[in-house]
């Protein structure tokens, strides 16, 4: 069997391997890669993926479906050394239901340049939640995140809590 048969077979099971995972992982789990890029792997081994390590959630607010919400996702890195994080709103889905759908609300994030721009959404066990694959950013010693978010609904009938909360990468 020639070396790159291999390599993607092995890229192969470990998708199988890490999709299978993924369903009782939860939304932070879920929002980051299960394996890196067949195009990027150059070993025989699959790479780990980039996994929180921590979070540091941030005041909720409930979802209003009169206007749309501002959030700014704030994050101080107070050590000594850079760090990794990653903004993230999660927007829960009330306990007794209906469960949120991707289409129920719109959110968009703030650019340098002040526009507005579409964020998209995963779901999972009826919780929405902002992708962290590539929402990475490295903080240096003091240096603080600021991220803003628009939420606004689409559906008059959606409810439920907004939680912006940081992911920490060991």
């Amino acid at each position: 069997m020639s070396s790159k048969n291999s390599r993607i077979r092995i890229a192969l099971l470990a998708a199988v391997i890490a999709v299978t995972g993924l369903a009782a992982a939860g939304p932070a789990l879920a929002a980051t890669p299960a394996v890196a890029p067949a195009a990027t792997v150059t070993s025989t081994q699959a790479q780990d993926p980039a996994i929180p390590t921590d979070f540091v959630d941030l005041p909720t607010s409930p979802l209003r479906a009169d206007a749309p919400q501002e959030f700014t996702v704030t994050y101080r890195n107070t050590t000594p050394t850079p760090m990794t994080v990653a903004p993230q709103l999660l927007v829960t889905s009330p306990d007794t239901g209906p469960f949120l759908e991707p289409t129920d609300i719109k959110v968009e994030r703030r650019t340098g340049h002040g526009c507005w721009v579409a964020v998209a959404l995963g779901s999972q066990t009826g919780t929405l939640f902002t992708d962290l694959v590539g929402a990475e950013r490295a903080l240096g010693a003091g240096e603080t995140l600021e991220e803003r978010y628009r939420v606004t609904v689409l559906d008059p009938g959606a409810g439920g809590t907004v939680e912006p909360r940081v992911a920490l990468y060991g």
